[in-house]
């Protein structure tokens, strides 16, 4: 593939990379980094890429997870200095960080609760991605299962344990906006 049309390809998902990027990192500075780094990445072997049913999207989504990752492991190995936990000025602990910065383009994040908000915020990084990538960017269980590098059925138990967790934790809410679940088939009574 020549490496303009690479380029265009690659480009097209820059938008889609940026939003999952912000949500794996928590910061849309680092979340930039990640997306710059990805797209080296994929500049670096694009005379490799061949397309095989599966499409640029999910070798680029690849990328990002596994630049993700690897750098999480990289930095659980290094040794953390110690002024990151204690402020020398006080005997305080140095305040948690900033919420994280909501900002998908496909959703209207401006009309979500803040509860579903906080939810979705507080799933495990894997059940996170998962239904993010997923719910916001429309991927199937295949293409998930090869960016994660994971079993399709371990993208699939992921997914259904993050809704559980999700409809677990919202359930009072549910119930405060007059949403009633469906009923158990066992416990309609015959007439």
């Amino acid at each position: 593939m020549e490496r303009q049309e690479f380029e265009q390809l690659a480009l097209e998902h820059m938008d889609a990379l940026y939003r999952m990027a912000l949500k794996l990192t928590r910061h849309p500075d680092e979340a930039s980094e990640l997306v710059q780094e990805t797209y080296l990445k994929a500049l670096r072997h694009a005379k490799t890429f061949e397309e095989k049913g599966k499409g640029i999207r999910a070798w680029l989504f690849t990328i990002l997870h596994n630049t993700f990752y690897s750098d999480v492991r990289r930095r659980k190995r290094s040794a953390t200095p110690v002024d990151e936990f204690y402020d020398a000025t006080s005997d305080d602990r140095i305040p948690d960080e900033a919420p994280p910065v909501w900002n998908l383009a496909s959703l209207d994040w401006e009309h979500v609760d803040d509860r579903l908000k906080k939810a979705i915020d507080d799933l495990s990084d894997e059940h996170r991605e998962v239904l993010l990538l997923w719910g916001v960017e429309g991927m199937k269980y295949r293409e998930i299962a090869t960016v994660m590098a994971v079993p399709i059925g371990t993208v699939m138990s992921r997914l259904h344990r993050a809704r559980k967790i999700l409809a677990d934790s919202l359930e009072d809410f549910a119930a405060e906006v007059g949403f009633t679940p469906a009923r158990d088939p066992s416990e309609v009574e015959e007439a």
